[in-house]
């Protein structure tokens, strides 16, 4: 039987767990840990509508994928337990243009003023606790070097760590509306261009989803052969 990892006091006043006890909380330890804090989470999209990885601090392009992909890992496991969960403060009878704004891309910003909200969510569509699509855009507009490859924030150099995770975190946001990987994104929840669509990763390990699914077939067969 797999067990849930002890924190042993790494879980401090705020909510959020850190590294040992003691010690400052940081969003990667929430998806490492877990899901039950994924409301601490939300609280980390800031005005820029970038995620910061603590309190106090400013946004980090990397923690698109270490605090978005907390929402991919809720999203799938509450779909191998066959619930519908919709990610999203707004009730079912919310006016889809409640607080929207629309872009010249066609993509519907819709949010509040501190981009936690989604609305106007179509049905083929989940809607995510925090704002993708304005993740996105902040992902392309200040951590994406116009040389290529990615950095922390403007102003920080380019490098291959936050190259990969900002790639990763903008992936989580295109397919965070989808109801499982086996349905595309709609264009609208693609900031831009829908070539702009990258592969589906694996919101664990941070791997394409394609490659994942060819190791987990050989390590399975080796396993039983």
């Amino acid at each position: 039987m797999k067990r849930k990892p002890k924190l042993d006091g790494c879980q401090n006043y705020e909510g959020g767990i850190a590294g040992e006890p003691g010690s400052e909380a940081h969003g990667g330890f929430s998806e490492i840990y877990g899901f039950d804090y994924q409301d601490r989470v939300v609280f980390r999209q800031g005005v820029e509508c970038g995620f910061q990885g603590r309190t106090n601090k400013l946004v980090d392009g990397c923690y698109s994928f270490w605090q978005g992909g907390v929402f991919a890992l809720l999203k799938g496991l509450h779909s191998v337990n066959g619930e519908h969960v919709a990610f999203s403060d707004a009730e079912e009878g919310d006016s889809a243009t409640d607080g929207t704004s629309e872009g010249e891309d066609g993509n519907s910003l819709g949010t509040d003023e501190t981009c936690h909200i989604k609305r106007g969510v179509g049905d083929g569509e989940m809607a995510p606790l925090f704002h993708s699509v304005a993740l996105q855009q902040y992902i392309i507009l200040c951590p994406q070097e116009q040389k290529g490859g990615f950095r922390d924030k403007p102003g920080k150099a380019r490098d291959y760590y936050h190259t990969c995770y900002c790639l990763s975190g903008l992936s989580v946001c295109q397919y965070s509306q989808s109801k499982d990987e086996h349905s595309p994104p709609l264009p609208r929840a693609v900031l831009g261009p829908y070539s702009n669509l990258l592969e589906p990763v694996h919101p664990l390990y941070n791997v394409v989803l394609k490659q994942y699914h060819e190791a987990h077939e050989f390590f399975s067969s080796q396993s039983t052969s």
